[in-house]
This record gives C-alpha cells, structure tokens and sequence, in this order.
C-alpha cells in the first residue's frame, strides 16, 4: 500500500534474486516469529515480507489515530524504519504485531506532543466505522445506509472527545482484535484496568450518540 522496502546489500539482493520465486510461495505460509529470525540474521527480504503483511493494519492504527492521511503515512514508515533498526532488540516476549502496534502508538503520542493537536479519529472509505457501535443486518435500504454513514460520524466525534487511553483501548480491541492482555502489555497497566477504560469509553460513545437522537440497537466491547 504505502510501497515500503527496506533496501539490502548487494549480496543479499543477488541471494533474494535466486530465491525469490521459492521464498513469495513460502511467506504466505511462514510465521512472523519465522520472519523476524531470519530478518535478526539480516534477511532483509524477510522484513520486507513483514512490512507487506502489517504496513496495512499500522497505517489503519496511525491513521484512526491521527486522523490524517500524510501524518499517518509518516508515522507508518517511521514505525518500520524503527524497528528494522531494532529487531535484534526484539525479545519476543509479545507478538511481534504487538511490538510494531506499541512503536506505531508511540509515535502518534510524539506527533500528537509536538504538533499540539487534538486526534481526529476518522476512517479510511473501505473501513466500517459503525461497526463499533452498531450490529449491521445482511441488507440495507438507502435510507439505513444514509443512517449509518450518519452514525459513523457521530462515533467519530464521540470518539475525539475520549480521553486518549480509553480512545486507544477502543481502537485496538474493536478496530485491531486484540486481546485485554496484549492491550494491557502495550499500555502498561492491569487487565481491570483495560477493561474498564474499554468499557467506560464505549459507556460515553454510547451517551452521547443517545443525546444526540441517535438509535444504536448495540454497541459492542462489554467488558465481560
């Protein structure tokens, strides 16, 4: 998507050209644990193979985030960058998306700190913002499209105006499907203490979208 390579030493090139057929067919079968061995061993085809499986989800994060297609791009390559130049730190004590996901949030705080901005928490056109808060039947009239973009706009203004813990535990668990453990890894803080910013967060959206006229048959992510 965003056309991200980390460029590699002629030799490992010449190595990539050689088996380049052979590795494309294996990648889409080999683990990210997989991948970041070889890429510690300086297999940069094999963190390239990485960036084209998680560029996508870590421009989606930076960009709901952020809220703006440049910054979250900048944000998405730096992220990369970053942990191409620290992989032989990476201790495998978390998913390896869950590494990328802590970089990428960072960066968002620096950019946040720095610019001195409010988020805007939108969405890219081919993702369904309305998902968090409302269960969408097989078909829809015009009419309930129309709603339902409406809707989405409301969640997003709702969204901005969390404070930004619960703002990002939303968007990881609902958005990112990650667990309450691996939010409270990334976080730094005990699972209740996920949950509750999860469910509170949601308990707000939920509020504000009711005062404002709005009907949601349901709103996911209790903390159940």
């Amino acid at each position: 998507m965003l056309g991200l390579d980390i460029v590699e030493p002629s030799a490992a090139a010449e190595r990539t050209r050689r088996e380049g057929a052979t590795f494309t067919v294996q990648a889409l079968t080999i683990t990210d644990e997989e991948l970041v061995a070889r890429s510690m061993d300086g297999d940069v085809e094999s963190f390239n193979q990485l960036i084209k499986r998680w560029e996508r989800p870590i421009y989606a994060l930076a960009y709901r985030t952020l809220g703006r297609e440049e910054d979250a791009r900048d944000v998405c390559q730096e992220t990369f960058l970053r942990a191409y130049r620290a992989i032989n730190g990476f201790k495998g004590q978390a998913k390896f998306s869950s590494w990328l996901y802590r970089i990428a949030l960072n960066l968002c705080r620096d950019w946040m700190r720095k610019q001195r901005r409010q988020p805007v928490v939108q969405m890219p056109e081919d993702v369904d913002i309305t998902e968090l808060a409302s269960e969408q039947g097989p078909v829809e009239s015009i009419e309930t499209l129309v709603a339902r973009k409406e809707l989405g706009r409301a969640v997003a203004i709702a969204m901005a105006a969390l404070p930004e813990e619960q703002r990002t535990a939303i968007v990881l668990k609902e958005y990112h499907g990650l667990t309450f453990q691996e939010i409270a890894d990334m976080q730094g803080c005990p699972l209740s203490t996920v949950k509750t910013r999860l469910y509170q967060g949601l308990s707000v959206v939920r509020r504000q979208l009711e005062q404002g006229g709005m009907s949601v048959a349901d709103i996911r992510g209790d903390a159940s």
